[in-house]
């Protein structure tokens, strides 16, 4: 067994988690490896074991994420098509992907090397444009957004749901979701918790000036396609959180992902338990 670590420039407490890891894989003599980015540049470490390049997150059996569920969504980028299995270690604040809290990894490392685990898979985005965008990572887990870029005016985009007119919303912006990105800027923006594996996407418009316009499911065999106007010619994309700038002569198709992320998760894991907790669902925080 082969594992990749992986985080944002890791320091502090941070890297205090990296070192203990690093020890514990150490104590059962599993084979390991890093990154050029993983750590901060002033960090004291010993990086014989560092690979020269991201592309390590391929070769491995499983990557370890050190972080939130950004660091995980920036690691589903790098990783791609080969769909290595991804361990989420939550050193962030919400963690709705990043289930494994950093005491909890002796006995999460114990559970993978077993095998007493299980393996869920999470449909993606992919894009499609007339003009490359996103080339190396077409893909997202979370979502994909439109956004106006350089004036404060609303933009209007014109969206297309297999080839046939939707509508035309007038807004800030426009998020399409997945299951995973509905607890997301989705949520945010007033779009519904979608449950994993429930086979939907969801348009959710940010600030829509036609208030009659609300957040619609759709299946993810749906092809959705855009056509943007507005008084700037220069307009915001992104998927996850990797940003492009657009223009109108950009056409963009969304559709279901041909491959998946993994994410491992311990048998003990519940979804349902995790969004009641990160959502505070039930709490009274009432005094008495």
């Amino acid at each position: 067994m082969k594992i990749g670590l992986f985080g944002q420039s890791l320091k502090g407490k941070k890297f205090d988690v990296f070192q203990y890891l690093t020890r514990l894989l150490d104590d059962r003599e599993v084979e390991w490896t890093f990154g050029p980015n993983v750590l901060d540049k002033e960090v004291d470490f010993d990086r014989k074991r560092m690979s020269d390049a991201d592309a390590y997150m391929k070769t491995v059996d499983y990557v370890i994420t050190l972080g939130g569920d950004g660091t995980i969504l920036q690691a589903i980028s790098l990783i791609g098509s080969t769909c290595t299995p991804i361990v989420g270690v939550n050193l962030g604040r919400l963690g709705f992907l990043a289930s494994i809290d950093s005491e909890h990894l002796p006995a999460a490392l114990d559970a993978i090397i077993s095998g007493n685990y299980k393996v869920t898979e999470r449909s993606m985005l992919r894009l499609e444009s007339n003009i490359p965008t996103f080339e190396e990572a077409p893909f997202a887990l979370n979502d994909f957004t439109l956004h106006k870029r350089d004036t404060s005016s609303m933009i209007t985009i014109n969206t297309f749901v297999n080839g046939q007119f939707l509508t035309a919303y007038w807004a800030d912006g426009l998020i399409v979701s997945t299951p995973t990105g509905s607890t997301g800027y989705s949520l945010s923006c007033g779009g519904p918790i979608i449950m994993p594996n429930s086979g939907n996407l969801v348009i959710t418009p940010v600030a829509p000036h036609n208030l009659n316009v609300r957040p619609i499911i759709l299946s993810d065999e749906t092809v959705i396609s855009f056509e943007i106007e507005g008084r700037s010619n220069a307009f915001m994309c992104s998927m996850d959180s990797r940003f492009e700038v657009i223009t109108k002569a950009h056409q963009l198709a969304i559709r279901k992902c041909d491959f998946p992320a993994r994410l491992v998760q311990l048998n003990d894991y519940s979804y349902l338990a995790n969004i009641r907790k990160k959502m505070a669902w039930g709490v009274d925080s009432r005094s008495n």
